[in-house]
């Protein structure tokens, strides 16, 4: 059986966080599926939207952990960030890919698309898909609309990949990017580590 996770589980440097997060399952109103690709930002480094402290763009991700930190990319696509660490510390863990299992035709509709393998296969698609927008920004992760639990405890353990962020210009060779092992549902594979 799945255990939700509460804004404790949260609570931790985000790079742990985005490790662990490797198998869970989100959902938002119902729609959505597997974590099998994250990243973690933390304000020490300068990738981070944290790094040159509070704004009014970036104020949720200086509040309390297991809350959402979304944001507008490129005009684009919303982009669902979970918030980690301390009240005031500034980090939190992008989601970058899903494996759909839940409301995968409302997906579809929101995407329209049929592939399911790109559903949401990269943050801006798992914006679209989930239907992230503006009124998301701030809510806890422990409360409607979202829904976020633990991999089951009987569930075979998860092989982590780890590799450099992707669509970055600064600190670009932080390994805070995670992913699960074998997944057809990343955004981008991961390179091989290097000798």
């Amino acid at each position: 059986m799945s255990q939700p996770l509460v804004q404790a589980d949260f609570a931790g440097d985000a790079a742990d966080v985005a490790r662990r997060l490797i198998g869970a399952t989100l959902l938002v109103d119902g729609v959505g599926g597997v974590i099998v690709e994250t990243e973690a930002y933390d304000q020490s480094e300068p990738a981070a939207h944290t790094h040159r402290g509070p704004t009014p763009r970036n104020a949720a991700m200086f509040g309390p952990p297991g809350h959402a930190y979304v944001y507008f990319n490129y005009g684009i696509h919303w982009c669902l960030n979970f918030v980690c660490r301390e009240a005031g510390h500034g980090a939190g863990v992008l989601i970058r890919a899903l494996q759909p299992t839940h409301g995968v035709d409302v997906m579809r509709t929101r995407r329209g698309m049929d592939d399911e393998r790109l559903l949401c296969a990269g943050p801006g698609r798992v914006g679209q898909a989930l239907g992230i927008g503006a009124a998301h920004y701030g809510l806890p992760l422990d409360a409607a609309p979202f829904t976020v639990l633990a991999a089951p405890a009987d569930a075979a353990p998860v092989q982590v990949l780890t590799g450099p962020r992707i669509g970055i210009s600064r600190a670009v060779d932080v390994p805070w990017r995670f992913g699960l092992a074998g997944s057809r549902h990343l955004s981008r594979g991961f390179r091989p580590p290097r000798t």
